[in-house]
């Protein structure tokens, strides 16, 4: 039997997905139990046209992505921090540092467990960062800490 998953299931797939399924298993579990619905022409098409919208955001939000990486990489972004000699600072520069200075200058709300840190930055000078900005889009961003 045909049916279309409501919620994610471990075993079967993620919500969303068509699959096929044991008549008894799907009509006396997977239907009572609000996981799956019948493929019905009626629930088909109605799968089809959510399938398209997602499709339609998806290419939406990775074109964003895009423009946002086009964005980030053209310019490095300046940090000022207390330093004392040999270019040592006091405290460090973490990725919620980053993130604060990307929403002052380019207004954009990024999640900091995206920013890709791998310790906090304890010197000043510049250093590479990555960011994860959707899947397999990654911006390159270049932050110059500067000592006061």
């Amino acid at each position: 039997m045909k049916i279309i998953l409501i919620k994610d299931h471990k075993d079967l797939g993620k919500s969303g997905d068509l699959i096929n399924a044991k008549d008894g298993y799907a009509r006396n579990f997977l239907i009572p139990m609000k996981i799956a619905i019948e493929a019905t022409k009626e629930n088909l098409a109605k799968w089809q046209e959510e399938k398209r919208i997602e499709e339609e955001n998806e290419k939406e939000n990775r074109k964003q992505a895009l423009e946002l990486k086009k964005k980030l990489e053209s310019k490095k972004i300046l940090i000022t921090a207390k330093a004392g000699d040999g270019g040592k600072l006091f405290g460090a520069i973490t990725s919620k540092d980053i993130a604060d200075q990307i929403k002052k200058h380019y207004n954009v709300q990024i999640d900091k467990k995206k920013i890709d840190l791998a310790e906090n930055i304890k010197s000043i000078g510049i250093k590479n960062i990555e960011i994860k900005l959707y899947p397999k889009i990654v911006a390159n961003i270049k932050v110059e800490v500067d000592g006061e």
